[in-house]
This record gives structure tokens, C-alpha cells and sequence, in this order.
């Protein structure tokens, strides 16, 4: 248990001790030893029934304004079209229940973040220097959007979407600075050779007023995109190329299947197209959707590879669960640190 947590419910346990269990004044020397006995026996008890409650409850959640202290130091950034955003984008899945670890974090992640949580996380990550977020789902993000924007939020919205009939109703309803393409919609499209439907939704993205991008998890949708010069503002990159069909191996063994395979190379290759696209691209999952979270060396080292193999003019998107310990601070550290851009 963290340390800090541990203290929290050594506190509850002692501030649940009931008085009428102290020994009374007026007690013999023998019924005060009973009586001890006794109370050591109930104070026992009410601080296993307090760490039991504690544990139950889960730790603290650092949803605080206190827990994301303001920071001093300035936050790389980059450009996309006319705006000038931070290099550490806030992603949405984990706000979304999407943890890519199964069911049971999903919900723990749905119900974590109600709408005011939603808020006061992000505003902590405007409060650390982060000053971008890119939402997934219009309808769910509008309340979480038009509560921060009525407590003076400065953060620039983006958005995911891959219906192009219902673009302009999306925009008005969330009002980004641009929408992308969502990426497991672009590479199924691309694969069904109707790689002009996503072309038409940038077209149409441009023509409600806001810049356009495409999300991919296949390199090889960015690198066609490209190389046949679609008037693309951005791209969103996947360091893993989770719509891959898995290969089937030659054993007689039955396995279960991979619904995402996280490939080890896979951020190799992704970086290798990137590094030869001129539009900004913004590396999401390059914590392997918490697989890289095993403590924050493994933490700061996939930063490290991301910065390094991106371009300067690039930017990472990271969902963050400060369910238990203050992620907001420590990817806002890891981003200045790292991500000093040329």
C-alpha cells in the first residue's frame, strides 16, 4: 500500500475509537486491567473494521486542485495549424472506460470518472502545463467540455469521429479546433479499398472550419496518405498496430484469442513512417495502454523512446487514471525533461 495511503487509514482507525471505551476513574485496579483488556481488544477490532473500509473504498483518488501543483517551468509545445499547444496531450480512453486491460478496469475507469471528475482532472492537467485534450465520443464529452469552458478552461479540444453525415452536428455540439478521422475506422476503410471515404471526411472537416487529421494504427495508411499529398493537417499515430489480423501459428496447442496484440517493434515502425511525414503527428498508446507501467522508470524510458524517434514538431497523447498516484505531475515531469523540442 502507498505509503501515504497507509497513513490515511491508520488516521480513520484511530479517529473511530468510541470513548465510552476508556477505562473510568473510579474502577478498581482489577476491573481496569479487565477493562483494558477489553478496550485493547475493541480498539483492535475498530482499526481492522477502518483499514477493511479503507481497502474496500480504494485509495484516494487525486482528483484534488492540491495534488497537481501549478508548475513554473514552461511545457515543450508544438504547432498544429494556427495553435500553439502543449507537446503532452490529454487523451481520452481511460475517461471513455476504454483500458484495453478487460472488463473489470474498464468499469472501475467508468465509474471513476463521473463529469465533475472528468472536470477537476482536467483542469489539474491545465494546471500542470498541459494545455490540449482530444476527446473521443461528441455526446459523451459535450457536459465534461461545457463545464470547463464555463470555469474559464484555455485547453484546445480535438476530436475523434468517422461519420462524415454527422460531422458539422458534432462540431457545433463540441466546438474543437479540429476533428481526426478515428483510427481503427481508417484502417478497416482502408483495407476495404474505400480509402476515399476517409478522404471525404477531411474534406468535409475543412469545410466546417476546422483543421482535419487522420488517426492509424497501419503505418501503411499514413504513408499512403502521404505520398499521395491529402490536404492533412495532422496525423494520430498508434505505436502499436492493434487491427492487425493475428497470424495463426503452426502448433496443434489451442490458445485463446489475441483481441490486441502489442507487438514489441511495432513503435519502431510506426516512428520510421512518421519520421518521414511533414504534417505534426501525435504518437498515442506509447505506453502500451498501461502495459509499460510497471513502475516510473518504465514509464520514463517509453517517453524517452517516443521523443526521441518522433519528430521535433511531434507530440504524444497519454490517457491518464490518477486513481492512485498523481500521473498528471509525473508525465507533466517527463515531458519537460524529455521533450525539449529543437
Amino acid at each position: 500500500m502507498n505509503p501515504k495511503h497507509a497513513a490515511t487509514v491508520q488516521s480513520q482507525g484511530e479517529r473511530t475509537l468510541p470513548t465510552e471505551d476508556l477505562p473510568l476513574a473510579n474502577c478498581n485496579a482489577a476491573a481496569q486491567r479487565s477493562m483494558g483488556t477489553e478496550t485493547d481488544r475493541r480498539r483492535f477490532l475498530g482499526q481492522v473494521t477502518s483499514l477493511a473500509a479503507a481497502v474496500a473504498l480504494g485509495p484516494k483518488p487525486f482528483a484534488d486542485a492540491a495534488e497537481t501543483p501549478q508548475s513554473a517551468e514552461p511545457m515543450p509545445t508544438i504547432q498544429l495549424g494556427p495553435h500553439r499547444i502543449s507537446r503532452l496531450i490529454a487523451g481520452s480512453n481511460p475517461i471513455s472506460g476504454y483500458s484495453y486491460l478487460g472488463s473489470h478496469t474498464d468499469r472501475q475507469m467508468k465509474e471513476y470518472f463521473t463529469v465533475e471528475r472528468t472536470v477537476e482532472f482536467l483542469q489539474n492537467c491545465e494546471r500542470a502545463g498541459i494545455t490540449a485534450h482530444q476527446f473521443a465520443d461528441p455526446d459523451r464529452a459535450a457536459p465534461y467540455l461545457r463545464l470547463l469552458r464555463e470555469r474559464g478552461s484555455k485547453l484546445r479540444f480535438f476530436g475523434l469521429h468517422a461519420e462524415r453525415e454527422k460531422l458539422r452536428e458534432a462540431i457545433a455540439l463540441t466546438q474543437p479546433v479540429a476533428m481526426v478521422h478515428h483510427g481503427g475506422v481508417t484502417d478497416a476503410r482502408f483495407a476495404e479499398g474505400k480509402a476515399g471515404q476517409v478522404h471525404d471526411f477531411v474534406k468535409a472537416a475543412h469545410d466546417c472550419g476546422v483543421l482535419a487529421g487522420v488517426s492509424a494504427h497501419n503505418p501503411d495508411c499514413i504513408k499512403r496518405i502521404a505520398d499521395e499529398g491529402w490536404e492533412v493537417d495532422f496525423f494520430m499515430a498508434c505505436f502499436y498496430f492493434l487491427t492487425r489480423k493475428t497470424a495463426k501459428k503452426d502448433v496443434d496447442l489451442p490458445t485463446l484469442d489475441i483481441a490486441y496484440p502489442f507487438f514489441k517493434d511495432d513503435p519502431k515502425v510506426m516512428t520510421q513512417v512518421v519520421r518521414q511525414v511533414k504534417q505534426p503527428c501525435l504518437g498515442f498508446k506509447i505506453l502500451g495502454a498501461g502495459r509499460l507501467c510497471a513502475n516510473q522508470q518504465t514509464v520514463r524510458t517509453a517517453f524517452k523512446f517516443a521523443f526521441e524517434n518522433l519528430k521535433p514538431t511531434d507530440g504524444v497523447i497519454v490517457g491518464m487514471f490518477p486513481w492512485s498516484f498523481d500521473e498528471i505531475s509525473a508525465n507533466a515531469r517527463f515531458t519537460r525533461e524529455l521533450g525539449q523540442s529543437a
